[in-house]
């Protein structure tokens, strides 16, 4: 039996072959009788006179591929039953045959589509939760590395997301790129207010949806209401792709959709929709294999004159009946309605979605296709998911990830921009500067624009209404990052902590942070991520931005290699409800000690540290090298005390403090080592707080190497001139902003 459909194959595969050879014999033929190769395209030559002679040669090679295409046929059903039907993602609607299988013997001229290299595409995500929100940005980066085109990003985010892409971008100043916020929780749920019909349902959470992205899974299907209705056609991705070519390439795609189509996506590159994976698996009605939803084009306009949301509401209506739930979101709903509309898909080429899902089949689109263009990583895994090429994806991904973002703030020339009015005023401070001036690299790090990414990491502190309650915060870079588990040992309330790293740097603290049980178990830690720029450290700055975003009504002011005494959140909060700090202005004063051991038994009471202190194992801070900054505290009357005590403020005086979350910023012009907390503390005391010293709490400075910028600032005079400029023009704005209550810090400074 085998022998014999061998022996039929065979007869097969040599009737095609002498059918082709005469066929092409024909061709040559007519070539030579009109003096030109007649499979040139008819927009590359000059079209024949078409006689009798041409007609008759013209009909018999018809009839000759008519022939061809019938053995072609009849071939491919002996082939096909020797097959697994593995999918042959290498081709689309562009690359292969017509609609119907039928083929031409003519070449038609490829219609250009190019984008002007102004126009404005538009790029739709949602995002939702700190977790998307950062890993949105290297999808961003890919992007912007890549782009050649303005850009105007569409967020469709929850309240979270949104505070920290709208700050991000704000601080990124990114060239010719704009970015609209969609707030997702009005379209979850609508409102609808008795009697029925609801005026307005509903928009997705009626939908149950068992895929770990929620109910903001299913966000996408609402994009046609979510964006402008002026908006005619949109880019949908999801967070976890990343992009390895310009994605103005993709938006090129639009100009082949035919006058049906108004939905690109590339076909689902695994068996799901198969429903093959597993015993009794169901999934939601697909054509073919389905399609992911990764990386949408959308034709808005033509959606809404087609209905889309009625469209989609009634499919997803009639399946969930049998279904009860959606597995993977809104592409169970997308497959479901292109399966019973299948003229509104244009299958997009494979390499516009590489899916490294946990039973893909991707590797039968990128062994065939060398030019990848978009990585989705769809798996819950992630980075971590089985795949043996995921060393080459995860290099490119990794390659975004740790990418310097500030080196993506460039200008795309001969596009006219409108600059936004903080760019047009940083712009103008930049200029204003002086080249000459000695002090122009202190200036130009204070006009720096960092980019600012907030609460990297989860954070789920709920600020109950506690008029007393207080958030430690602080500032580090990379090398003090060590003291972190210790701080959280020590302290048991909220923390609000900036952090100055490069993007490098952010990703091996998460890594840290992620590792660490102690860090991992605390949720109300918040961690702003401050990119590095610039060659001084903007340590008010960091100061600022981790204040800003405290809930507390109180934040306690310190620094990051002081550890706070045991039980000192519990403390501060009955001091400050004993000292009725919310009826007055006050400034609570921590004081200060330091040791000069790595390892030290930390004492658990103020008359352990006495004890201490006399020994000689504790000090009070700086005593030896810098006894101003905290003298005033008066350790000889807090030795005795048993009540709070106020002092008053003297020339260089710095303690650490507790105060309301509306105290005064710092000032960001002290960059560096020196002043930075000197001018912070006689601000406090130009509006006239009161500092009160707290007899039961103390903090100890852990022993560390000298930072770079306290090395430069005993190194070199210069520093140390363009500090005390600085200083000078502090104590002018100053007396402008307080009058004449300010002069006596000019007096006190010009008597030192």
């Amino acid at each position: 039996m085998l022998r014999s459909w061998r022996v039929k194959l065979k007869l097969l595969l040599a009737t095609v072959t002498l059918a082709v050879l005469l066929s092409w014999l024909y061709l040559f033929v007519g070539s030579l009788e009109y003096g030109r190769f007649l499979l040139l395209p008819p927009c590359l030559g000059e079209q024949p006179n078409r006689d009798v002679e041409r007609e008759a040669l013209a009909s018999r090679v018809r009839r000759v591929e008519e022939e061809n295409q019938q053995l072609r046929l009849q071939l491919g059903q002996v082939q096909v039953e020797g097959r697994d039907g593995s999918p042959q993602w290498g081709v689309s609607a562009e690359d292969g045959d017509p609609p119907g299988g039928k083929r031409s013997n003519r070449t038609a001229c490829p219609k250009q589509r190019t984008v002007h290299k102004c126009e404005l595409l538009h790029v739709a995500i949602v995002c939702a939760g700190h977790n998307a929100s950062r890993d949105v940005v290297t999808l961003v980066k890919s992007i912007l590395f890549h782009r050649k085109n303005p850009l105007h990003f569409h967020f469709i985010t929850d309240s979270v997301a949104h505070q920290i892409l709208q700050t991000l971008f704000q601080s990124w100043m990114v060239p010719s790129v704009h970015v609209s916020f969609y707030n997702a929780d009005d379209l979850k749920a609508g409102t609808c207010p008795s009697p029925l019909p609801c005026p307005n349902p509903p928009e997705v959470s009626w939908i149950p949806n068992k895929h770990y992205s929620g109910i903001y899974g299913l966000m996408k299907l609402t994009l046609t209401k979510a964006l402008p209705s002026n908006l005619s056609k949109v880019i949908v991705l999801d967070t976890d792709i990343t992009f390895a070519t310009d994605i103005a390439e993709l938006w090129a795609v639009f100009g082949k959709f035919s006058d049906k189509q108004v939905i690109g996506l590339v076909e689902n590159q695994s068996d799901w929709y198969l429903g093959n994976l597993w015993k009794n698996h169901k999934p939601w009605p697909a054509l073919g294999r389905g399609f992911n939803t990764g990386v949408i084009l959308l034709l808005l306009d033509r959606l809404r004159r087609l209905g889309w949301e009625q469209m989609w509401r009634l499919t997803a209506e009639q399946e969930l009946m049998s279904m009860l739930s959606t597995s993977l979101a809104d592409q169970d709903i997308f497959n479901a309605v292109i399966k019973q509309n299948p003229a509104l898909v244009y299958r997009l080429p494979c390499f516009w979605n590489v899916q490294l899902s946990d039973h893909t089949r991707s590797e039968q689109c990128y062994t065939e296709v060398s030019d990848l263009k978009v990585i989705h990583w769809n798996s819950p895994k992630k980075l971590r998911v089985k795949n043996k090429h995921v060393e080459f994806f995860r290099n490119l991904y990794l390659t975004f990830l740790e990418y310097d973002g500030n080196l993506l703030r460039r200008e795309l020339f001969g596009c006219a921009s409108l600059p936004s009015p903080p760019s047009n005023q940083l712009q103008q401070a930049l200029e204003e500067l002086d080249e000459d001036d000695p002090c122009y690299d202190f200036r130009r790090q204070h006009l720096t624009q960092h980019r600012v990414h907030l609460f990297f990491l989860q954070y789920e502190f709920l600020a109950l209404p506690n008029p007393t309650d207080v958030t430690l915060v602080a500032q580090l870079s990379m090398d003090r990052l060590q003291m972190l588990e210790a701080i959280c040992k020590h302290w048991a309330g909220p923390i609000s902590l900036a952090l100055y790293m490069s993007d490098a740097e952010a990703q091996q603290f998460l890594r840290y942070a992620q590792a660490s049980e102690v860090l991992s178990a605390r949720r109300h830690v918040a961690y702003h991520i401050v990119y590095k720029e610039g060659q001084f450290y903007p340590i008010n700055l960091l100061r600022n931005v981790a204040l800003a975003n405290t809930q507390t009504p109180y934040v306690f002011l310190t620094d990051i290699d002081f550890l706070p005494m045991y039980g000192l959140y519990d403390y501060l909060r009955n001091s400050i409800q004993q000292l009725e700090l919310p009826q007055r202005k006050a400034a609570l004063i921590v004081p200060a000690f330091e040791t000069l051991h790595y390892r030290l038994t930390f004492p658990k009471s103020k008359a352990e540290l006495l004890s201490m202190l006399d020994m000689g194992s504790l000090y009070t801070f700086r005593y030896h090298v810098w006894p101003k900054g905290h003298a005033p505290t008066d350790y000889a009357k807090w030795r005795t005390a048993t009540v709070p005590y106020r002092v008053a403020w003297q020339p260089d005086f710095e303690p650490y403090v507790v105060v309301r979350r509306d105290c005064p910023k710092y000032d960001q012009r002290f960059v560096g080592f020196g002043w930075n907390k000197v001018s912070h503390i006689m601000e406090l005391d130009a509006q006239e707080y009161e500092l009160l010293v707290l007899p039961n709490a103390f903090m100890i400075h852990m022993p560390h190497a000298p930072s770079f910028d306290i090395s430069k600032f005993r190194l070199s005079a210069g520093y140390r001139g363009c500090l005390q400029t600085l200083r000078e023009e502090f104590h002018q704005d100053l007396s402008r902003r307080y009058g004449a209550a300010a002069l006596k810090y000019l007096t006190a400074e010009r008597s030192l």
